[in-house]
């Protein structure tokens, strides 16, 4: 096949574009310039994108021999990540920008313009596997990525290839020392990529601005007041502005968020646990809804978050119940579903969450 490389200047991608070469595919070899001020995009092992990953990227391709182009998504990626996070924020939702760069950026704008070039796949360094069009975990958990690409399509799949997603972390480090290629032990990018000193709050506050509201109680007392419900998330505990501890010693958590108003609700840890989720725009990597009820693992975070549900499609989206609750689910957050089978790794959907419910009564039984 002719397949794409997307390099990203870090060793996962480069051992990945060295095992499509060494699977006998055409490879050619693609760094993404996702900010019109590359050189403000890194700080040591924070943020992407930069000059310096440009650099590591292409030297990566002189070594395995491949072609090597730079191509700028600046615009898209501002328009679809940066631009959709801060609106997300606003409104007072928890987005991940990872899950949607991989479906707007990387599996879409991407992938779309190397069809059109002629090429047959985009391949990756990320964590996952992909057999016979069914997604599943990486061998290594602690750097699966399954979660941040469970909104990939059935058609997008179909023309993706992970190649490092079944193998641990370390070996893929050994590997690219064996092969000579100088990114072996460049540090893990982390962090929001287009936020490099790690302040999100400072970051959406420069961004959005200051937007007054009250900090409540569920008694709606008002504690305290802030700058923007941008600066807050469900399950959020510190930095809340508020004197003390409840009245029984116990400590706050942010309960509910209410951008209309600017009111952010703060509770007890138990006002925190979900038994059902609701969610839009489902997409489901078979191609297909499911017809009726599916028992499953939900997952609400890209690390953690796991509770068995039965999921059932409704219209566009899906409606999660738990068999266990699950707290600091936030709208905006993605819900992922994997089958509840003896290996727990299949990726059965997701879905953009759009509502929570804390009663048990609608909560799903077994």
């Amino acid at each position: 096949m002719r397949v794409l490389a997307a390099m990203s200047g870090g060793v996962d991608s480069a051992v990945a574009a060295a095992r499509a070469v060494d699977a006998g595919h055409e490879v050619v070899g693609v760094h993404l310039a996702l900010s019109a001020t590359p050189g403000t995009l890194r700080t040591g092992s924070r943020g992407c994108c930069s000059k310096e990953d440009a650099g590591d990227a292409r030297r990566a391709a002189d070594v395995l021999g491949i072609p090597f182009y730079v191509w700028d998504f600046a615009d898209r990626f501002k328009e679809d990540v940066i631009d959709d996070f801060v609106a997300a924020y606003a409104a007072g939702e928890t987005p991940n920008p990872c899950l949607r760069c991989n479906e707007k950026i990387k599996f879409s704008a991407l992938a779309d313009r190397a069809m059109a070039l002629g090429f047959d796949a985009v391949v990756t360094g990320h964590y996952a596997r992909l057999h016979d069009g069914v997604l599943r975990r990486a061998v290594d958990a602690d750097k699966d990525q399954s979660y941040v690409l469970a909104v990939l399509t059935a058609e997008q799949l179909s023309r993706a290839l992970f190649p490092v997603g079944d193998t641990p972390k370390p070996q893929i480090r050994a590997e690219a020392a064996q092969r000579g290629l100088a990114v072996a032990n460049k540090p893990d990018s982390h962090d929001i990529c287009f936020i490099p000193s790690g302040d999100t709050r400072a970051f959406l506050g420069a961004t959005i601005g200051v937007r007054p509201g009250a900090v409540v109680d569920a008694g709606g007392h008002v504690l305290a007041q802030h700058d923007g419900v941008h600066g807050f998330t469900i399950g959020q505990r510190k930095g809340l502005g508020l004197p003390g501890p409840a009245a029984d010693g116990k400590p706050r958590y942010v309960t509910g968020i209410d951008p209309d108003s600017g009111t952010v609700r703060v509770g007890s840890a138990d006002d925190l646990r979900v038994w059902t989720v609701q969610a839009e725009r489902a997409v489901w990597t078979s191609g297909s809804a499911p017809t009726g009820p599916v028992e499953c693992v939900a997952q609400v975070r890209a690390h953690g978050g796991t509770a068995p549900a039965v999921a059932e499609a409704v219209d566009e989206g899906m409606v999660v119940r738990l068999h266990e609750p699950l707290t600091g689910v936030a709208r905006g957050q993605a819900v992922v579903l994997y089958r509840s089978d003896p290996q727990g790794d299949e990726v059965i959907g997701s879905g953009t969450i759009s509502a929570t419910e804390h009663s048990i009564a609608t909560a799903g039984t077994r």
